[in-house]
């Protein structure tokens, strides 16, 4: 059985994963607050953890792995979406406003996560599901002292947990001054955080011990997480900005609600995501949803692949030349697959780099590497294995998952597409013919006219001793290829 290492957040080392039951291998990653679409960034996580859960699996065995990812359906954001419905002229309480809006917004999250080709986790609670748990969670924190009441509303009390701070690294001076405290005349402490708060008539709100109203946003990860997996589990994620305060605020109190368990043991954190080196943001115009890209022709596939290319423990860059390639490298490797091609064994190398901390980008480099030895054998007999062990490495990262049709994409202008590859496929074996020529002949005029043309088309030309490739630039413009054949 391959080793997994991983990076741990809190302990800042890379450690080899041992699952507290290799029968049940337990994950948490916070999922999406349910008010809109799921911007390029938030679809980052999601991705990574997919490969996670997909080696996990692979690893320990499919019914071996429970992954829970929540959805927040209870929000000041969802509230203000609903009422601005309502201000426009939307029949129905806000309730039934607000209950419509998290049903669309899960109903398009789960599309257009699955356009990444990701796979759904063991459990995706809703938060509105599980507030007899937070106020159960809450009312033990009252009464070991870990929590107070104070004018309707719970706060957990941070100086009664010392080992806050642990997971971001950070002290609690240095996490005042840096973050937005919400200073507050009820609070002991500018730090401490709202459990539970009220809520007025004309928002949603539930009874408890301290009034009709709704729970704080850390306390809903924890509840759910304890609920499902159990007051200790072996691996939570998310964004690097949810590790504090979020992923901190979960720690104190769930480990003061249950000092026996040790909550989750590995911390797991993507890095952020940019657009063209720019953070992405709706002011400098770079801000676009995951629906945006696929309503372009985007296909899923190609973001999850660009994505793939970057370490999750590094900042990604969303770049035009990087969809480019992506794109233009699957294309070349589903028209190597024969439409009747099975997965086969996953290559130990593919294993090994995803092993080490989730090494995308090498696995990657190793999937480039094989589909560079069948396009070799392409005038000959490809082996039959050697293709099935290519697609089963290339589906334990996500990859080439629709093995029915390897010759085609599923998008708008997927014919088109198709025909574009088929035609750089064929100028390719034009050129290495013409190269191999003027190998012999010594009269490189012909390389390097049809080499001019391509490059004059927006097709990026490489050739080393392996072969030839043609990959389309941003600039790509199939209509020049016409003609060159």
């Amino acid at each position: 059985m391959v080793e997994i290492r991983l990076t741990n957040s809190k302990t800042r080392k890379k450690e080899v994963f041992a699952p507290i039951d290799r029968d049940d291998v337990r994950m948490y990653v916070c999922g999406p607050t349910v008010y809109d679409r799921a911007h390029l960034g938030n679809a980052r996580p999601v991705v990574v953890f997919d490969v996670l859960y997909r080696l996990l699996r692979h690893v320990y065995g499919e019914d071996a792995v429970t992954y829970v990812r929540n959805f927040t359906d209870v929000d000041d954001k969802i509230n203000a979406t609903a009422q601005a419905r309502k201000e426009a002229g939307a029949a129905g309480t806000l309730e039934e406003l607000i209950a419509e809006r998290t049903e669309e917004t899960i109903g398009w999250y789960h599309a257009d996560m699955e356009a990444l080709g990701t796979l759904r986790p063991t459990h995706e609670p809703r938060a509105t599901a599980f507030i007899p748990q937070m106020v159960a969670m809450i009312e033990g924190l009252i009464a070991s002292g870990h929590a107070y009441e104070a004018e309707g509303h719970v706060l957990f009390s941070v100086g009664s947990y010392p080992e806050y701070g642990a997971l971001s690294g950070r002290s609690v001076e240095d996490m005042i001054a840096g973050a937005r405290v919400e200073v507050a005349p009820y609070k002991r402490d500018p730090m401490d955080f709202v459990l539970w708060k009220p809520s007025s008539d004309d928002l949603p709100g539930w009874d408890s011990p301290w009034g009709r109203g709704r729970p704080g946003w850390h306390i809903e990860c924890s509840a759910m997480a304890d609920e499902l997996l159990g007051a200790e589990f072996d691996i939570h994620g998310g964004g690097i900005d949810l590790q504090f305060p979020h992923h901190e605020n979960e720690i104190a109190q769930s480990c003061c609600a249950h000092p026996e368990g040790g909550f989750a043991r590995v911390w797991l954190h993507n890095e952020m995501l940019q657009v063209e080196g720019k953070k992405m943001s709706k002011s400098l115009g770079n801000f676009f949803t995951v629906r945006d890209l696929l309503d372009q022709g985007v296909p899923g596939e190609v973001i999850r692949f660009v994505f793939l290319g970057t370490h999750y423990r590094k900042p990604m860059d969303w770049t035009e030349k990087k969809r480019a390639e992506a794109e233009a490298t699957l294309r070349k490797w589903r028209s190597l697959m024969p439409a009747d091609v099975l997965p086969g064994e996953v290559d130990p190398e593919i294993e090994y780099a995803l092993a080490d901390d989730l090494n995308t980008s090498l696995a990657l480099s190793k999937l480039h590497a094989m589909a560079s030895e069948i396009e070799k054998q392409r005038r000959a007999e490809v082996s039959q294995q050697d293709i099935g062990k290519f697609i089963a490495s290339a589906q334990l990262l996500g990859l080439l998952q629709d093995t029915s049709n390897m010759g085609s994409w599923v998008f708008d202008g997927a014919v088109e597409r198709l025909a574009e590859q088929e035609r750089l496929s064929a100028l390719e074996d034009q050129l290495s013919l013409f190269r191999e020529i003027a190998m012999q002949t010594k009269d490189f005029s012909k390389v390097d006219a049809l080499k001019a043309a391509l490059v004059d088309a927006g097709v990026e030309v490489r050739m080393s001793k392996e072969g030839v490739e043609l990959i389309p630039g941003a600039g790509f413009d199939p209509a020049k290829l016409e003609g060159l054949i």
